[in-house]
């Protein structure tokens, strides 16, 4: 594999899988899927709300292609210069001739200094680049990645180096990940951008998944993590509506941790069970007095769950 600078490697994650890594039937089928679809020199997108595990999934199927990987993570700042890269600082190059021991010739050449930042470096050596919530960058600046995804050629400003385009190399690969939502410092991602992607749209998990998370990521056990999955299942469904943000699995990872860190179980009998859920799980002022949250909307339907499943 050709050498990558220090500042260059900076920018480089190892393609290691996290060990805590879900991997059901349900996660397995779209890992394979998007892997296909990357052998095919087919760039993916996930597409999905927020805590359906994305970046996790995205993170693994990068790893699974033994490639070295870059993360982005989109912002609205973003210029076109801060994907490919741009002119930082000054070279000094001085020499000091004394061909002749009684003369002596000094030069000095004073030239800005290029750094390819993380797009140029992904594209110039092959890497797996992962682009998380790319729709948080404006269109103008996601628009050099057109030319790279179809004629595999990165266009570089003037300064960029001895040539003003890059040959991507043969095997870069892209994923990108967003949030379909509309919500502050989001923007719609250009038509011919999405047509070169192959979207897959992320849902929430089946229950045998979220259980699973939930076991892995709060250390514990299988009939406790169904218990806190049933609640914030149900809570998702029979709240729709009454909640302004969907609670997905990482509010039942959340729930979970905190019962862990207390030593205690789901139980409805368990007044900081309760409490807990009604922290992570609604957007209501909270009360010290649990009675006065039971006359909310959000506060009867959670209740009621709390001692259907608790």
């Amino acid at each position: 594999m050709t050498q990558t600078s220090n500042t260059e490697s900076q920018s480089v994650l190892e393609p290691i899988a996290d060990p805590g890594f879900v991997l059901t039937p349900y996660v397995k089928q779209l890992a394979d899927f998007a892997l296909t679809y990357l052998k095919a020199d087919l760039p993916v997108h996930f597409s999905g709300p927020a805590g359906t595990g994305k970046t996790a999934l995205a993170l693994y199927v990068a790893a699974q292609r033994k490639r070295p990987i870059v993360l982005m993570h989109g912002d609205e700042e973003f210029k076109t210069a801060d994907l490919v890269g741009a002119e930082y600082g000054f070279r000094l190059k001085r020499t000091r001739d004394q061909y002749i021991h009684s003369v002596t010739k000094l030069e000095e050449d004073v030239v800005k200094r290029w750094t390819d930042n993380r797009l140029t470096v992904a594209c110039k050596y092959g890497f797996t680049l992962i682009y998380d919530e790319f729709t948080r960058s404006r269109p103008e600046a996601n628009n050099v990645l057109l030319a790279i995804l179809e004629e595999k050629m990165l266009d570089l400003p003037p300064a960029g180096g001895d040539e003003n385009y890059l040959q991507v190399h043969p095997e870069f690969r892209a994923i990108f990940a967003s949030n379909p939502a509309e919500y502050a410092g989001v923007y719609t991602a250009q038509d011919a951008l999405r047509n070169r992607l192959v979207t897959i749209d992320m849902g929430y998990f089946d229950e045998e998944t979220e259980a699973a998370i939930v076991k892995s990521r709060a250390g514990i056990t299988e009939a406790d993590a169904k218990k806190v999955v049933k609640l914030v299942r149900a809570f998702r469904k029979e709240g729709e509506g009454i909640y302004k943000y969907a609670p997905t699995v990482r509010e039942a990872v959340k729930i979970a941790r905190a019962l862990k860190v207390r030593k205690l179980k789901p139980s409805k009998r368990d007044p900081f069970f309760r409490v807990v859920c009604l922290h992570v799980l609604t957007n209501e002022v909270h009360p010290v007095d649990l009675k006065q949250t039971k006359s909310t909307k959000c506060g009867q339907l959670l209740f009621k769950l709390i001692n259907r499943y608790g």
